[in-house]
Parts: structure tokens; sequence; C-alpha cells
């Protein structure tokens, strides 16, 4: 029997954030959770020095990404691509983009979790990624689209995670040199 590293891989981890735009956040559902958790996990990637990308679904009518300066810093920068299409994939400079990086276990998230978020998942999967999706940092404007979204994904292959759960798989322990910090962040 062949052995599989479970574990999240940090040297092997790419962040993709779909859509989180100014215009789209604040009709998501339990937006303010979301906000938080977002913070939370790009101070956390940003510690860990994880690679981002940053994907806007129509800027002109939508807007930026929300707070994008504070993303940015958090996350050490980040490739912004924008797109007119729902799975990130339809923009033609986003494989390359992902594939410059050299990872195979993309770190999705994003907004909306039915639309956007689970195109793209099922466009990385057909392709041989590794999916984690963060499901506290998703969401879509109603609970029911993003439940039914979760149990689709995770049915084709996707691996649902938490903020909490990806950050602290990524260190072996509190002698971790970003230990301290990662603990700061989630209490």
């Amino acid at each position: 029997m062949r052995h599989r590293n479970l574990r999240i891989n940090r040297d092997d981890l790419l962040m993709v954030a779909i859509d989180y735009q100014e215009k789209l956040m604040p009709v998501m559902y339990e937006v303010d959770k979301l906000r938080d958790k977002v913070s939370r996990l790009t101070r956390g990637l940003g510690l860990l020095k994880i690679p981002a990308i940053v994907t806007e679904q129509y800027p002109k009518g939508l807007g930026k990404t929300e707070n994008l300066e504070s993303f940015k810093e958090a996350l050490g920068g980040v490739t912004i691509i924008e797109k007119d299409s729902f799975s990130a994939f339809g923009a033609s400079e986003f494989e390359p983009a992902v594939k410059t990086t050299g990872k195979n276990t993309i770190l999705l998230c994003g907004i909306e979790t039915h639309i956007c978020v689970q195109q793209t998942a099922m466009d990385f999967l057909d392709r041989g990624y590794r999916v984690v999706l963060v499901v506290d940092c998703c969401s879509s404007r109603s609970k029911e689209d993003k439940e039914i979204a979760l149990r689709r994904m995770e049915a084709m292959g996707v691996e649902l995670v938490t903020v909490e759960t990806v950050l602290f798989e990524m260190i072996e322990g509190n002698k971790d040199s970003e230990f301290r910090g990662i603990s700061k962040i989630i209490k």
C-alpha cells in the first residue's frame, strides 16, 4: 500500500482568493465573520510567506478587492488577475500565473462559494491539483447556496478546512518559529 502525505505542505501551497470585492462583500451571508476570518487567514499566510493570487470579477462594475492595501500588506504582495468568467481559468493570465509558482496544492477561498469558487475548484481538480478550501473564508448571499456548494465540492474531492486548521497544520508545534505569531492571529 502506497503511503500518502495528507498534511498540507506549506512549501507546495498557493493561496487563490476569489473576488473579495467592494460591491460583493456587503451582501454576503455573515459578512462580519467572513471579513474577520479572511483577515486572520491573510495575516497568517503572510507570516508563513505563502504566495497568493487574487482574482477580481469585472472590477469596473464590482469594485476592487475590499481593503486591497491591507490585503497586499498582510500577504506581502499578491498577483491580481481580472476576469470576466466565473472560473478564474477563464482569464488568460490565470493558469500561467499558477504554473509559474510551481505549486500543486491550492488553498482556495472567496465568494461566491456556489459560483466562482466552485467553478474554479472544479477546473483545478480537472487539471490534477490538490484543492483545499477554507470554508470560513467563503460565503454566498445565502447560507443554503454556500452549504450545497460545500457538500458538492467535498464530494468531488475538495478538502474542507478552517482558518485555524490550515494555519496550525503548517507549523510543527509550539517550538516552530512562527507558532507565537500564528497563536496571536488566531486568538
